[in-house]
């Protein structure tokens, strides 16, 4: 398999913890969205990564619809379970976390697109943007809770934990502002207990 996507992307690095979580073998081909935007778009019309390309050609686009499909591919260490309420609270989870990033990534292209002035730029989307950030991070510390992980009983890694962990990382990342980690110690400890695992410590962002 090969996975396209960039070295900051943290909907490619929730693919890519999952990739090694799952121990499944495949090759990167890092791409830039913006300037390599006629190769991406010969995979995925959206312009959008990661994209996983099959070893029959056929591609797999969107983070939530790779990581399931991967975790069927092995039953070493399932993330998502099978059936009933626990699979779609780990799914809930991860679209929480993935709604946090695609609002602060809204947030931060507001200022960082430079195919914008800054006439154009507009302070009040921003706040709109991390307001909802915030209210995600909220959520996502009441419902960790005191559990050591958020599916079940809290005993086992999840997908959910995953993609609350490659969100956390990615704000620390690109927002080292937001002091999210004092009002959210127990996700700041969820974040320093995943990245203490191999598949997080060699996926961290980079650029």
């Amino acid at each position: 398999m090969k996975l396209l996507g960039s070295l900051t992307s943290p909907y490619v690095r929730k693919v890519r913890v999952v990739l090694a979580e799952k121990k499944l073998d495949y090759r990167l081909e890092t791409l830039d969205v913006w300037g390599d935007r006629a190769t991406i778009a010969s995979v995925n019309p959206l312009g959008k990564v990661p994209c996983l390309v099959l070893d029959d050609g056929s591609v797999l686009v969107d983070s939530r619809v790779i990581v399931e499909y991967l975790d069927t591919l092995s039953p070493v260490g399932r993330l998502i379970p099978s059936l009933g309420r626990e699979r779609a609270e780990v799914r809930s989870w991860e679209a929480m976390a993935d709604g946090v990033l695609d609002a602060a990534v809204l947030a931060r292209m507001e200022y960082a697109f430079a195919g914008r002035s800054a006439e154009q730029r507009s302070p009040a989307w921003v706040e709109r943007q991390l307001g909802k950030v915030w209210a995600g991070l909220e959520a996502m510390g009441n419902g960790l809770g005191q559990k050591t992980y958020f599916a079940g009983a809290g005993v086992h890694i999840s997908l959910a934990d995953i993609a609350v962990g490659c969100a956390l990382a990615w704000l620390r990342f690109r927002f080292p502002e937001l002091d999210w980690a004092s009002r959210h110690p127990n996700l700041a400890q969820l974040l320093e207990r995943l990245e203490a695992r191999p598949s997080f410590a060699a996926t961290q962002p980079e650029g």
